[in-house]
């Protein structure tokens, strides 16, 4: 397995390819992954991710000057040290999890090997342009060459996946390739939990990277319009560049002292985190799936998110949470308030229809489907649209949550 992103990276692509290779691992195979190296850290490793043993083999790399994480390998080397670790290995199958460099060396050395190559897109241009040296006007042009060169590549792959199906039609309608499998990134929910019990404050969380293609000062903005009797707190998790740039914001809109930035967390912090807010909020308008979004459900939150790209399918409007128009920041100001003024009963229903929806985003279904394409076995894509929960059920569920207060107060 590899791309260009990778643990101890935290990020969509880099979590999803953890999980997999972890899950696979698991069932008894031997996982080789292709990744940057961190620092002088260079070689074949032994390395424990998610409590499964993974050879990680680290290529030399350099730290990319225009993100403030992203390290780069070395492009002219990248087909020599990719042949070198695939005829060591020998693999069964190659699974290209991103095409610029690392993944550019597996697929083409694997593929004049013979060997079978899974690729899963994880690309959308406005994740990655900011970060290049072109000047804006010429970003239509950068986009246009960037999707002619991963159809290239992905062509040499004998199955394509992506996390759900509108961006799987998006990759079919950008590259004129067919067949594209949806498969959900996948979840484990039992490692998240729910609370139940009625909030004592009101909170907004993100959880991502804090970087410009998330849409973050929309966010900011949109908590400095919600009434202060409400006292909304925002925790922005994670790391990134714009930071600086969204605390000057806060300050600006005087509400520096309700925006809040734990920065990079551990696992066991985040779902503290998770459990403790009372709405999760994801305004970017470029997710192909959002593990972020799928982990705030998984504690029981109601999500407002942007309606645009995978998010619709994580979020039904009026059900789990809301939907906003992209960068309509009164509306997103809305939604929220929205959720922070609803009454307990209501509420609770929301958040059981959030652990509901995600249901069918199971990691070891996922895990067993990548199994089959391994194999190169025929696969049915899952699915994972759970329909919708009728308004007579809704109903009954808030009276039972009315019910049960009574008692608990009784």
């Amino acid at each position: 397995m590899g791309g260009d992103t990778f643990a101890p990276d935290v990020n969509g692509a880099a979590s999803f390819s953890v999980r997999l290779a972890a899950g696979i691992a698991s069932r008894g195979h031997d996982v080789h992954i292709l990744a940057q190296s961190h620092g002088e850290k260079q070689g074949a490793y032994r390395e424990e991710h998610l409590g499964q043993m993974l050879t990680v083999h680290r290529l030399n790399s350099f730290r990319w000057p225009l993100h403030d994480w992203l390290r780069a390998v070395y492009p002219w080397r990248i087909h020599h040290n990719a042949a070198k670790v695939i005829d060591q290995v020998r693999p069964d199958v190659a699974h290209m999890q991103s095409h610029m460099l690392i993944g550019r060396g597996l697929t083409t050395e694997s593929h004049k090997r013979g060997i079978r190559v899974v690729a899963t897109n994880h690309f959308m241009p406005e994740n990655l342009i900011e970060h290049t040296p072109f000047p804006k006007s010429t970003w239509p042009l950068i986009t246009w060459l960037a999707w002619k060169d991963c159809t290239r590549l992905y062509r040499k792959a004998a199955a394509l996946t992506t996390p759900t199906k509108r961006a799987a039609a998006y990759l079919e309608s950008r590259t004129g390739l067919q067949h594209v499998h949806a498969i959900s990134c996948g979840i484990r929910m039992s490692d998240y939990t729910p609370d139940f019990e009625e909030k004592t404050g009101n909170r907004i969380v993100f959880v991502g990277r804090i970087t410009g293609e998330k849409m973050l000062p929309d966010l900011v903005e949109a908590v400095a319009r919600i009434p202060r009797e409400l006292d909304a707190h925002l925790d922005l998790v994670g790391e990134g560049d714009i930071r600086k740039a969204l605390e000057q914001q806060a300050q600006r809109l005087g509400i520096a002292d309700r925006v809040h930035f734990p920065g990079r967390v551990s696992d066991e912090d985040l779902r503290a985190i998770l459990s403790r807010a009372t709405v999760f909020a994801m305004p970017s308008t470029a997710e192909l799936q959002s593990i972020a979004t799928m982990e705030g459900m998984a504690s029981g939150l109601p999500v407002v998110a942007a309606d645009a790209m995978a998010l619709p399918h994580l979020v039904r409007d009026g059900e789990n949470g809301y939907l906003f128009p992209p960068r309509d920041v009164a509306a997103l100001a809305e939604r929220l308030e929205r959720v922070l003024r609803m009454p307990h009963d209501e509420y609770e229903v929301m958040q059981r229809a959030s652990l509901r929806l995600l249901e069918p985003h199971d990691i070891d279904t996922t895990i067993t489907i990548f199994e089959r394409l391994y194999r190169g076995e025929e696969v049915t894509d899952p699915v994972t649209e759970v329909p919708p929960l009728p308004a007579k059920v809704r109903e009954q569920f808030r009276s039972l949550a009315r019910r049960a207060r009574s008692a608990i107060s009784d």
